[in-house]
């Protein structure tokens, strides 16, 4: 079979842009749209079921207490079970039943929801793929045989700036996923679990790298909240971080390796992805974006 060029499309779903880059290899131009359009259906599914914006989503009903659990559909019940073992792995920075107004998953769900569409890609045998939501992207493959996929970490201090770039090399038949947090971004939206109240971290932005997208969207959480004081949580295995301090200053977590950034010109990178981080093609420099 003919191999095609690679795919992008950029979804708008829950609350942001999720953008997809396909490395076909070998597989169809058309059998990868049909791919896409399966994990967007997945990506609004989700959204649907959890988004605690739409009063009517079976999660807001369960936070008012109009449903009980059995009453809801499965997912719920797999997501509550992983943030309560999130809760037991940050000692208590990530909390998802201590949030103001009641239980609130969507610190682990969007790592979740764009994780699950990485995997319809890769169920449907493309060569690589990278899949970023607003700032927590999962990949697996590589974009050419040399050069990995590379998102940029957002300078807190700078609107459009970066830090540097962190370069994800997923072994072969793994995923390797980068999910940042930060109280520059999320502001009072970022919340201690132990007061209720906004978080007072020293720090600005926690990105942190492993193989568990969900997992390191809610170890980003509670770094972000919790600062030095629970760095400790990355003692899972795999996994590695970064904390950018308001001082200026920054803490290295485990492996993680901050690229610096190269003297490129923006114009004419493909705007991949999102707040804290942006996605770039192999052959280009990574890009700023957006905040969430």
């Amino acid at each position: 079979m003919i191999a095609v060029t690679n795919i992008t499309h950029v979804e708008h779903v829950m609350g942001t842009a999720v953008t997809f880059e396909v490395v076909p290899g070998t597989v169809a131009s058309a059998t990868v749209d049909e791919a896409v359009s399966a994990a967007c259906t997945m990506l609004h599914d989700v959204d649907d079921v959890f988004s605690l914006w739409k009063d009517n989503s079976p999660m807001s009903r369960l936070r008012r207490g109009e449903v009980d659990q059995p009453d809801v559909p499965l997912e719920i019940g797999e997501v509550l079970l992983a943030c309560e073992t999130m809760r037991q792995m940050t000692g208590g920075w990530f909390d998802a039943r201590r949030m103001p107004g009641g239980v609130d998953p969507t610190g682990y769900v969007k790592g979740w929801a764009v994780q699950r569409a990485l995997d319809v890609l890769r169920d449907c045998g493309v060569e690589a793929a990278l899949v970023n939501g607003g700032g927590d992207a999962a990949a697996f493959g590589w974009p050419s045989a040399h050069r990995p996929w590379r998102l940029g970490v957002r300078d807190p201090k700078s609107v459009s700036g970066l830090v540097g770039i962190v370069a994800l090399e997923p072994a072969l038949d793994e995923r390797i996923a980068l999910a940042t947090s930060g109280t520059y971004e999320r502001g009072e939206h970022l919340i201690d679990p132990a007061t209720g109240r906004p978080a007072t971290s020293d720090v600005s932005s926690a990105s942190v790298l492993g193989p568990d997208l969900a997992v390191a969207d809610a170890l980003a959480t509670a770094l972000a909240a919790g600062g030095r004081a629970c760095a400790s949580v990355l003692d899972a295995p795999g996994y590695s971080g970064l904390l950018l301090h308001a001082d200026g200053t920054r803490t290295v977590i485990g492996h993680f390796r901050l690229l610096p950034m190269p003297s490129y010109s923006a114009a004419g990178i493909p705007p991949f992805a999102s707040t804290s981080a942006a996605a770039a093609p192999a052959s280009a420099p990574a890009a700023p974006a957006p905040s969430r």
